[in-house]
């Protein structure tokens, strides 16, 4: 019996488009609501301290008109708990944030600052907000998630992603690997498996290969197929290279 792999589409760019012009679209909103129709099961979002796309009224309203799942990501900090206890996301992802960066550079180090991290996955449990954390495929990092509470882990499938795309053929299988003995430590932690960062409609089949993951979070591959074919097909597309 065949199996389709949790598909959560990041709608960032949407917003990243409107902001360019300051203008009032595209709407996120809008696209949440074609993504949805094109047989996303999800919505991500991620709210920045500088608020470079997504911002307060977007998650506000995503909340109210998402019929999926929305999960947003955030770094944890009381400003960002405050907008996750004002928004009621169904999931948040603790990410780690530079304000230089382009995009997320890297995993969450749970390992450094495990008190911290641990005081916002409490905090966010107590408003009813499943809790992911985002990982570099470190085992260390996938024990130090299991004990501060987290239900769910998404790993980083960077490296994997970028020697995949550069065809770099030796090195793809070892990152894949990488990936896959760390999914499976976490799933026998208890821990719910999802992955993303670079997947694209070339490499995500890799992906889909690994039991343990249940869920696929995919933004900028999607964004840039659908400015040709449209968001609803786009992610129709995605959805169809899902099934295992």
């Amino acid at each position: 019996m065949s199996e389709t792999i949790f598909l959560g589409v990041n709608i960032d760019h949407i917003a990243t488009l409107r902001q360019a012009r300051l203008a009032l679209e595209p709407d996120p909103v809008q696209a949440a609501v074609l993504a949805e129709l094109g047989g996303a099961d999800g919505i991500t979002v991620h709210i920045r301290s500088d608020r470079r796309h997504i911002n307060e009224r977007d998650v506000k309203l995503l909340s109210g008109t998402v019929k999926t799942h929305l999960n947003v990501e955030m770094a944890a900090t009381k400003e960002m708990l405050e907008i996750a206890r004002d928004c009621r996301p169904d999931n948040v992802t603790l990410v780690p944030e530079r304000p230089e960066e382009i995009t997320t550079e890297g995993g969450l180090d749970v390992t450094g600052a495990p008190e911290q991290l641990a005081e916002a996955v409490v905090a966010l449990r107590e408003m009813n907000i499943t809790v992911s954390v985002f990982l570099d495929p470190d085992p260390a990092q996938i024990d130090a998630a299991a004990e501060i509470g987290v239900n769910q882990i998404e790993i980083n499938t960077a490296a994997y992603a970028e020697v995949s795309e550069t065809r770099k053929l030796g090195p793809t299988e070892v990152e894949r690997v990488k990936v896959a003995e760390v999914a499976q430590r976490a799933h026998v932690a208890g821990l719910r498996v999802a992955a993303g960062h670079g997947l694209t409609y070339r490499n995500v089949r890799g992906m889909v290969a690994i039991a343990e993951i249940i869920e696929l979070n995919i933004g900028h591959n999607i964004v840039a197929r659908a400015t040709s074919i449209g968001l609803e097909t786009a992610v129709r597309e995605m959805k169809a290279l899902l099934v295992r």
